[in-house]
């Protein structure tokens, strides 16, 4: 198992020769800006309605932790 991660690795980390390599870390940068540009909106409200629900079961554990400490 070691082994075959380890050939994973290299095969993953070996630096491509000529414009190639360049080319596609181009391209995935402007489709990366693209999908930025267009997902805005939606990425806005995701993580609005994630950090929302985050806050309001953290205060849902605080309040049950306070009311464990009272009694």
């Amino acid at each position: 198992m070691k082994k075959i991660w380890r050939n994973i690795c290299l095969r993953g980390m070996k630096k491509e020769e000529g414009i190639d390599g360049i080319l596609v870390t181009v391209g995935l940068c402007i489709i990366a800006l693209l999908l930025c540009v267009v997902m805005k909106d939606s990425m806005a409200t995701f993580i609005k309605s994630i950090v929302s629900s985050m806050t309001s079961e953290a205060q849902k554990i605080l309040t049950g932790a306070a009311m464990v400490g009272i009694l």
